[in-house]
């Protein structure tokens, strides 16, 4: 318990002060440095006559002070370019959770281009500790700039172009190789792909692995649209996709490169064509979001780890913090077919 001497509480609490908490609980500045930085060593006894101390005054610690002290923000800057899809608002939330866990938080920056050049260029501004980029792309340039700048950054879902950035995926190659396979032994013959955004790694690497999958089974991709990741434009890549050509040259099955895109897939198969999922043909996604089960879809995909790539992701954050050091780490996260009812089932 802490008992003050009354000239030790005439203290006005807007300008409270470490140096008054200190004197207070009897303590030295370092350890209430300490005990307000997470991860930092401090006896329980001594955070317990800190936080009582600092209670009494209503102390608040001065987060820009500490930055201009430390240089350290203790923010990571989050850019995203496609919210759209319900895949990334998972990810901002689990990722901004756990950076929470080891005393970091989170500054989201939303960018509508996959080049994400201009908005990374002011960011540095902020003086983030570190940047996860998901589902946005930088060049070789700024990529060479925020290494000589000591700024670790993670591409999150992405393979970089630039070879100074780490870079946290899933196995979207064996994905893809999976989707073939599974489709290949339900006996399917003409399998259409759906793209995403041609530029992008994740849907290079999925749609590769199908390829490769069906030459294994002596197939080929019958057919392709692109509908760059977005719903409506997906909706139109897939009416055009099953009205070209005869009804006996029309797809029996279609591999999408995401879950938001075969949402509008299903959706346009069954109204707009009429054609039954899977009687007729069967879909496939990639993503398993939390809408992939839903009665009106229970659609049949490819799931990403979530939980493992954000932990792989905090995990290269936090060695390069520590280190100091900008580092190149690539990981591969391990994908799985889900499989509900919107395909057929090998038999």
């Amino acid at each position: 318990m802490i008992v003050a001497a009354s000239n030790r509480l005439h203290v006005n609490k807007h300008n409270v002060t470490s140096i008054d908490v200190a004197r207070l609980a009897d303590v030295s500045q370092s350890a209430v440095s300490r005990t307000f930085t997470p991860g930092a060593s401090v006896s329980e006894q001594t955070r317990a006559r800190v936080m009582e101390a600092a209670t009494k005054l209503g102390y608040r610690p001065n987060a820009i002070a500490r930055t201009l002290s430390t240089r350290l923000s203790r923010m990571i800057a989050v850019v995203v370019s496609n919210l759209q899809n319900q895949f990334y608002p998972v990810v901002i939330e689990q990722l901004s959770q756990r950076l929470q866990q080891d005393g970091y938080h989170v500054l989201l920056f939303i960018t509508d281009v996959e080049e994400a050049d201009e908005l990374l260029g002011e960011l540095l501004r902020y003086q983030v500790d570190g940047i996860v980029m998901a589902s946005a792309s930088l060049s070789s340039a700024l990529a060479q700039q925020i290494a000589e700048a000591r700024v670790p950054v993670v591409m999150f879902n992405r393979v970089s172009r630039a070879g100074s950035i780490s870079t946290v995926s899933s196995d979207n190659h064996g994905g893809g190789r999976a989707v073939a396979h599974f489709l290949a032994g339900g006996g399917h013959q003409r399998i259409a792909y759906l793209a995403g955004a041609e530029d992008s790694s994740t849907n290079h690497d999925r749609e590769s692995g199908l390829a490769d999958g069906l030459a294994e089974r002596g197939l080929r991709i019958a057919a392709r649209g692109v509908g760059h990741y977005e719903f409506e434009r997906a909706a139109h890549a897939t009416l055009e996709l099953f009205t070209q050509g005869s009804s006996a040259d029309r797809p029996d099955a279609l591999f999408v490169a995401s879950d938001h895109m075969a949402f509008a897939a299903m959706d346009t198969l069954r109204g707009a064509l009429g054609l039954r999922v899977p009687e007729d043909v069967s879909v496939i996604g990639f993503d398993n979001v939390q809408q992939a089960e839903w009665g009106a879809y229970q659609l049949t995909t490819v799931e990403q780890d979530v939980g493992a790539m954000i932990e792989s992701t905090v995990g290269m954050l936090m060695r390069q913090l520590q280190n100091d050091a900008v580092t190149r780490d690539h990981a591969v996260i391990p994908a799985r077919l889900v499989v509900r009812s919107s395909a057929r089932v090998p038999t």
